[in-house]
């Protein structure tokens, strides 16, 4: 692995099901989240999703690329758009791309749950585009790659 790998792009569909789902897993019901009447009331364009649920999808994008979820040491990102999901069948398309943009070996193996000695740690940088702009900001994630 290398400084400039890109990873598979992903491209995932957000749809008002989705929100119900995501809403009862996490015990946020914020009416923002499935009420257009009140997302608008509050200036919001419509319904928008979770933006723990944005991040969790783009956190997907990391977790399929590394094939263990365990390699995955830090992931952060800013929340600077929504992305609002419409009513109907086909929702809200997000898409998702990522590279490396740094790759350092690792020292000291105890910082590493389980890695190998040799293992290195690949910087990558995410983007999530929804309707052609950006809705995640500085998204990063450290990933060890065995040694």
């Amino acid at each position: 692995m290398e400084k400039g790998t890109e990873l598979p792009p992903l491209s995932l569909r957000v749809t008002r099901a989705d929100l119900v789902r995501y809403a009862g897993a996490s015990g946020d019901f914020n009416p923002i989240h499935w009420s257009d009447r009140v997302a608008g009331s509050v200036g919001l364009p419509g319904v928008i999703a979770h933006g723990m649920l944005t991040m969790a999808l783009a956190g997907r994008l990391v977790t399929q690329w590394a094939g263990d979820p365990a390699l995955v040491r830090s992931y952060g990102v800013r929340f600077t758009r929504p992305v609002v999901v419409p009513d109907d069948d086909d929702g809200a398309l997000v898409e998702f791309s990522g590279k490396v943009t740094d790759v350092t070996d690792v020292t000291d193996v105890t910082d590493v749950a389980d890695a190998e000695d040799g293992a290195r740690v690949a910087r990558v940088a995410i983007t999530a585009v929804f309707d052609g702009k950006t809705v995640l900001g500085r998204a990063t994630a450290e990933v060890v790659l065995p040694g």
